[in-house]
């Protein structure tokens, strides 16, 4: 698309609430669900397949068939760090599915790898109808895969098939994705091969974002969250057409996760890595790039990320860094 076809994308995608209101919804994995925020027609029900992990599900209200986005957590942290990113997406017209992958985790992520995958065979197998809201439907084939810090190690995984899924992911989302703590020092399994294009994703189109603050280090005591040689760059420089990169100028490795976080895990998410000013600005840019790449990959609209791209589109951020490979 030309920089003058993209002047004329009119809503923006950086709007928080955009034209669906929605709810956020937990399904536990075995004894049923809670429900919070949740539509005034929609009830708590146990479903008849409960999921291999528990949920948070973020919908739209209104009746339609939507698209699906699978959301991976980042290390040790908690899928509700997410809600208000889940939730924006929401509002743009997909259906979020973000499972808790773990409790407590080791330096392996196979385990969680294993579990996306179950998560995602469970959506073939039916089980989301019992959880949505009447007349919400969800559109099967068009399924997006998203991840954060190492959850989106673990979706680069599950894409490059190290593990089965009966389903097919048409859109691949790495957010500040990190393969261990430094180059020789990868997580196993590794994903990054240091070898450029070589990500076989069967034409799957990727999008890496980068915090420009995820490789500075807090202080002397901890490494920098996402280091360079393991970070959103080796990504992006693995990956083939059709990929973008979007990297953003002074916001740090956890500034897209809810103002409140809370917790000891919570809090240690103010401590351990180096932050921007705040973390509005990072979390609608987050959320208002994948919005518009999900329409671009999965509904065939490609304006509103291209008048980003060209800066038609005004973001919250300053972007230092934006690739496409086509």
């Amino acid at each position: 698309m030309s920089p003058s076809t993209a002047i004329s994308s009119s809503a923006s995608v950086f709007e928080t609430a955009g034209r669906y209101t929605t709810t956020l919804q937990r399904v536990e994995s075995a004894a049923g669900t809670t429900c919070n925020n949740c539509c005034s027609s929609s009830v708590a029900v146990v479903p008849a397949l409960p999921p291999p992990k528990p949920l948070l599900i973020a919908t739209p209200c209104e009746a339609g068939e939507f698209p699906l986005l699978i959301f991976l957590h980042g290390y040790l942290l908690h899928n509700s760090f997410y809600s208000q990113l889940l939730q924006h997406v929401a509002s743009h017209g997909f259906i979020v599915i973000a499972p808790q992958l773990y409790e407590v985790a080791g330096a392996d992520s196979t385990g969680e790898i294993k579990s996306a995958a179950a998560t995602t065979n469970w959506l073939s197998e039916g089980g989301l109808r019992d959880v949505l809201p009447p007349n919400v439907h969800p559109n099967l084939s068009k399924l997006g895969l998203a991840g954060h810090s190492r959850g989106g190690k673990t979706a680069f995984a599950l894409a490059l098939t190290k593990a089965a899924t009966t389903l097919k992911f048409s859109a691949l989302i790495g957010i500040d994705p990190v393969d261990g703590m430094d180059k020789g020092k990868q997580t196993p399994p590794p994903v990054l091969t240091y070898v450029p294009r070589s990500f076989d994703l069967d034409d799957m189109a990727v999008m890496v974002i980068g915090s420009g603050l995820g490789e500075v280090r807090r202080n002397p005591l901890f490494p920098p969250c996402a280091p360079k040689g393991v970070n959103h760059g080796d990504f992006f420089n693995e990956c083939r057409k059709p990929a973008c990169h979007f990297v953003v100028k002074d916001y740090g490795h956890l500034d897209m996760l809810d103002n409140d976080t809370k917790g000891i895990r919570g809090k240690a998410t103010y401590c351990l890595c180096k932050n921007g000013e705040s973390r509005e600005p990072m979390r609608r840019f987050v959320g208002g790039i994948v919005v518009a790449f999900m329409k671009a990959y999965l509904d065939g609209d490609a304006s509103e990320l291209m008048s980003i791209r060209y800066g038609h589109e005004t973001a919250p951020v300053e972007l230092q860094t934006v690739e496409f490979l086509e």
